[in-house]
């Protein structure tokens, strides 16, 4: 059984725990508000541009269509991006978005096709790396930035473009959390490059004529697409990450009040034995005397 001292060191040690936690809760709260408005504020956007590109994409086939948009026509070599977070405590957030990551990689592997990773965020490296050692490419830091936004994404849609075009992959696939709530953040999986083509065309759309073509339109909005996609996810990745963070430390300040109630009924319970083993020895004692 531990000593009273022992106890008392535990029990202050946990207090001090459960301070961080709370304080770490009540931040992740407050950063919670800005990016989930953040995340929000973009989707309406972006879905628009997605509709815009649909229409353009219908219009627009065979020899005509941009490399973006037409592809390398082939599926062989698959570049998995993959979106985490910069730092951790925020549950099993990026433990989800690397198993998703990791199915991914095994169904293209399967289908007898070349994977390789592009990590963005620190957190989904070593994970993956135990995993597919020799299959982790290049990636970019986003730990130095504070929040990252429209330019961090701008950086990374402009190197993936540039391996696109210099034939370093034919197909890459977009990885990241989509924020729900502070208690669901699910992993979403789509293609980024080339842009997916619509499945169907909207036959309740007015008809829309498009000055200059549009071929030269698509060659400026495909790659604008591109960079909404990875600020998407960015966006939903802070938002996520906040959220996850604020649920992880709101369980663990209610888990460690648990321990400080557990601790202190062995504290007192311990601090009684003494105390009547003590008026034992001074009773025995007297009566020997």
């Amino acid at each position: 059984m531990a000593s009273l001292k022992e106890l008392k060191g535990r029990i202050n040690s946990v207090k001090s725990t459960q301070k961080i936690t709370k304080a770490k809760q009540m931040v992740a709260a407050a950063k919670l508000r800005r990016a989930q408005s953040a995340a929000e504020a973009a989707r309406p956007y972006a879905e628009r541009l997605a509709g815009v590109m649909a229409s353009l994409a219908g219009r627009v086939s065979g020899d005509n269509a941009p490399k973006l948009l037409a592809g390398t026509g082939s599926d062989k070599r698959n570049l998995i991006v993959v979106v985490n977070t910069d730092k951790g405590l925020c549950g099993g957030l990026n433990a989800n978005l690397v198993k998703a990551a990791k199915a991914k990689a095994r169904e293209l592997l399967a289908q007898g096709k070349q994977i390789e990773f592009y990590l963005v965020g620190k957190k989904g490296r070593a994970p993956l790396k135990r995993d597919f050692a020799s299959e982790i490419g290049g990636g970019y830091d986003t730990s130095e930035v504070k929040t990252p936004g429209f330019e961090e994404a701008d950086a990374v849609a402009a190197e993936l473009i540039e391996m696109f075009e210099a034939g370093k992959f034919d197909i890459a696939h977009l990885i990241y959390p989509t924020f729900k709530s502070a208690l669901v953040q699910d992993p979403t999986v789509n293609q980024l490059i080339p842009v997916p083509s619509p499945d169907s065309a909207n036959t309740n759309e007015a008809m829309v004529e498009y000055e200059p073509g549009e071929e030269e339109i698509l060659e400026e909005l495909l790659p604008r697409y591109v960079k909404t996609q990875l600020f998407g996810a960015l966006l939903e990745r802070e938002a996520s990450e906040q959220g996850a963070s604020m649920t992880a430390m709101d369980n663990a300040t209610r888990n460690a009040g648990e321990l400080i109630k557990d601790l202190n009924i062995e504290y007192n319970r311990s601090r009684q034995a003494a105390i009547t083993t003590e008026l034992i020895e001074i009773i025995a004692g007297a009566e020997a005397l």
